[in-house]
Order: structure tokens, then C-alpha cells, then sequence
């Protein structure tokens, strides 16, 4: 089950979100929780629009207008899309290097702690020239 499912009349997702149905009809109007409709008209709640409500209900108690409770809810949903986008692109990215055949070099990481470092084909990488003195360390020495 997604947590946008709409999956709530406005009578349950009034008394999950603590809230009376007139409230949540107002939020309706002013487009902070905008629900689903069947075909009839009626509304349908999911889980994150009862979140969403409860976060409405916390904000205002906090004394937040419900002008600022707007901006926050319009903020964090913007939010919400651009990381789902972000991971979308990720995933593409991700299939697309692994689907090119010899496009990917490694070479060891520097000081050879196990790490890796990715390069262009075709490249080699930077070699060290760092002098290091090791010098016996405690009281026999």
C-alpha cells in the first residue's frame, strides 16, 4: 500500500488527524491539503494527507497563520518531489555507467589505505613523491 493512496472519507481522516471534517473542508478550499475525489465528488484522504494535517494542527498550535502553515506545506511537498527526482536521476545515471561497457577505471587510492579512486579512460594516476622517515617509537629507542 503507497502512502498516497487515497484511502480515507473525510469522517475517518477527520478523526485520525484529530481534527474536525468542517477544518478539513476549510484546508480543502484554501489548497493546504487537497484530497482526492472519487467519481461522485467525495473526498479521499491518504496517510500523507493525514500527516500533512497533523503537521497543519502541530504548526498552528506552535502559532504559526495558516498563510505561513501554507508556505511551510508548500516547501516541504516541493522538497519531497525534488528528492524523488534526485534519486530518479541517480538511477539512471547509475544503469547508464553500468551499461557501458569499459567506461569505467579504478586505480588504488593514495597511501594505500584500500580506498579507490575513479579515472578517465585512458589516464593514469598521480603518483606520490612524498619522502616519509619512519623513526622507532617508545622507551627503547
Amino acid at each position: 500500500m503507497d502512502e498516497n493512496s487515497p484511502l480515507f472519507a473525510i469522517a475517518v481522516a477527520a478523526e485520525l488527524a484529530e481534527m474536525h471534517p468542517q477544518t478539513l473542508r476549510q484546508y480543502d478550499r484554501l489548497g493546504m491539503v487537497v484530497p482526492q475525489r472519487t467519481a461522485g465528488k467525495s473526498r479521499r484522504y491518504s496517510m500523507r494527507d493525514v500527516a500533512q494535517l497533523r503537521e497543519i494542527a502541530r504548526l498552528g498550535h506552535e502559532g504559526l497563520n495558516l498563510e505561513g502553515i501554507r508556505r511551510i506545506l508548500e516547501l516541504e511537498n516541493e522538497n519531497t518531489e525534488l528528492r524523488a527526482r534526485v534519486r530518479q536521476l541517480e538511477t539512471a545515471l547509475e544503469e547508464e555507467v553500468l551499461n557501458r561497457p569499459g567506461s569505467r577505471v579504478f586505480a588504488a587510492g593514495p597511501e594505500g589505505r584500500g580506498g579507490v579512486v575513479p579515472l578517465r579512460q585512458g589516464t593514469r594516476p598521480a603518483r606520490s613523491t612524498q619522502v616519509v622517515v619512519w623513526r622507532p617509537f617508545g622507551p627503547d629507542a
